[in-house]
């Protein structure tokens, strides 16, 4: 658990949102259906929580297509919170503003910035984001950057769940995460992390929520 607010935090995510396999339907976008977030340790080299938030979308409904590549269907994101209530949630019970945060890639940072922006919804993160796509590909000296599911190939490691499942996803970049650090490759925390930290031993552990 990140319960006992030690060691250097990172907080790992990962987004599925509503996709078509073609053209998107008139009137609808593409909106964030489900988030998922793994706690790290860098310090520990330690996976220590994984959240997930099903989001339910206002201007789009969930294809076969979606549902195929994700798992997640219209009925089971109907049951999630709202964006704003999800953006909520990122900010209060998993510290986002004030913790790094790394994605594969930076579609999953355009994608809060834009439903952000057009829904006037407060972006949770703080600026602190690092894309585990780029320093994989430089770590590695590949000419192109590889998918989540091909680094795991390179770097020996298990895929554990299902691809394209948030949930799972961000617990697999957790993982890759973990082992650029071991190889030393992973930047230096900033003052986030430490600030963070001041800021929560102050006022007491905390209890994880999946």
């Amino acid at each position: 658990m990140d319960s006992s607010w030690t060691g250097n935090l990172v907080n790992v995510v990962d987004v599925e949102a509503t996709c078509w396999a073609g053209s998107q339907p008139a009137g609808e976008v593409s909106e964030i259906i489900e988030i998922g977030l793994t706690v790290i340790d860098l310090d520990a080299g330690e996976r220590l929580a994984r959240h997930r938030i099903l989001v339910r979308p206002a201007r789009s409904k969930v294809s076969s297509f979606c549902t195929e590549l994700t798992g997640l269907t219209q009925h089971e994101v109907d049951q999630g919170v709202a964006f704003a209530e999800a953006c909520r949630l990122l900010a209060a019970e998993h510290h986002a503003g004030a913790r790094p945060w790394a994605s594969w890639g930076d579609y999953d940072r355009h994608q809060f910035t834009r439903q952000c922006q057009s829904t006037r919804t407060a972006y949770p993160f703080g600026r602190h984001h690092t894309n585990a796509k780029a320093v994989f590909t430089d770590a590695y000296g590949l000419r192109k950057r590889p998918g989540m599911a091909q680094a795991l190939q390179i770097a020996g490691r298990p895929l554990e769940g299902r691809h394209h499942r948030g949930e799972d996803d961000a617990w697999n970049i957790a993982g890759l995460v973990l082992h650029l650090s071991e190889r030393g490759a992973w930047p230096k925390a900033t003052a986030h992390s430490q600030h963070e930290q001041g800021m929560l031993h102050r006022s007491g552990p905390r209890t994880a929520h999946s």
